[in-house]
């Protein structure tokens, strides 16, 4: 593990597709990055938990747990924590425009940067044509990503006797597939249309698991990826610029429970009041219990002029791209 100094500070950070409650979840590595980090704002970009396969089969480590107190207490010292639910975390949208632990659940958000440019941050299932006409297909798609990300954990375990850092399988294959590139493309610009109809100079989004940012057709189009397969973060700067952390190469880090050791052999944090163990939201106890709500029906008719998915399931993937 390649060490850091102190903590890398950012105007602000937006993370995604975590989905916490899954076996593929890279919960100790985002707990490394948040407690290597610090921003004035930090946006929750959807899918934090995965509430559709923790109502198929309960899978919660302390690593999970230890994620969602992390970030509760940056809340409670100082930082803007904004959470965009996703379509995996849907049960929240029941509770938008509410604050639980200091945290603001909301649709989605306009984020002005330090030049004073506006940007929609969405989750992205907004644009994908089959979360709104064919939400099965994308139920059934995601079991297949399930079985991709097993394989994956038996390859990096190979990797890992062999000295070999983390580096996933399945994001490589899936970069390989012609109409999953295709799907990326077309979810890209679909995104690009709705911060331009929107009014906003670009577009904050996740959902597909493809770190990236690019321009289209003066739209910024920015993809904080996942941590899942990527392991990444966008972040601010202070001085306006846009980055993508690709956190698992920048910190060395391999799938093991050395890298539990490793954590708790940080510094300790402090034992002041606000360390004490934060009990999690209420809204967030109810994932197991909460019907999962469709789209808004006032916003269906404006996100299906959208969507131009051509393809069945919900491709995520490929080879993220340099800031």
């Amino acid at each position: 593990m390649r060490a850091i100094g102190s903590s890398l500070k950012f105007r602000t950070i937006f993370i995604s597709d975590i989905h916490l409650g899954t076996r593929g979840c890279k919960a100790d590595f985002l707990l490394d990055f948040l407690k290597h980090t610090e921003s004035e704002k930090l946006f929750l970009v959807g899918d934090i938990i995965d509430g559709w396969r923790l109502k198929k089969n309960w899978f919660w480590t302390q690593a999970h747990n230890d994620v969602v107190q992390k970030v509760l207490r940056k809340a409670r010292k100082g930082t803007e924590v904004t959470y965009v639910p996703g379509n995996h975390d849907e049960f929240a949208r029941d509770f938008l425009d509410q604050e639980f632990g200091q945290i603001k659940v909301v649709r989605d958000a306009i984020h002005e940067t330090i030049d004073g440019r506006k940007f929609l941050v969405a989750h992205g299932d907004e644009c994908d044509g089959v979360m709104i006409y064919a939400k099965w297909l994308a139920v059934l798609g995601d079991a297949a990503y399930g079985t991709a990300l097993i394989l994956n954990t038996w390859f990096n375990a190979l990797r890992r006797r062999c000295g070999l850092p983390y580096w996933s399988l399945s994001k490589y294959l899936k970069h390989k597939v012609k109409n999953a590139v295709q799907f990326i493309s077309n979810y890209e610009q679909a995104m690009a249309r709705m911060a331009r109809e929107r009014g906003a100079d670009g577009i904050v989004c996740g959902h597909i698991h493809h770190a990236e940012i690019r321009e289209i057709d003066g739209i910024t189009y920015l993809n904080d990826g996942d941590w899942v397969e990527g392991c990444t973060a966008l972040v601010e700067h202070f001085d306006g610029r846009w980055e993508i952390l690709h956190w698992a190469d920048l910190r060395g880090l391999v799938p093991t429970d050395t890298l539990t050791d490793a954590l708790a052999d940080d510094p300790a944090e402090p034992t002041d009041e606000d360390s004490d163990t934060v009990p999690l939201p209420a809204a967030l106890t109810l994932v197991t219990s909460v019907s999962r709500i469709p789209l808004e029906a006032t916003n269906k008719a404006k996100e299906c002029e959208y969507s131009s998915s051509p393809m069945p399931g919900t491709p995520r993937s490929t080879a993220l791209s340099e800031p």
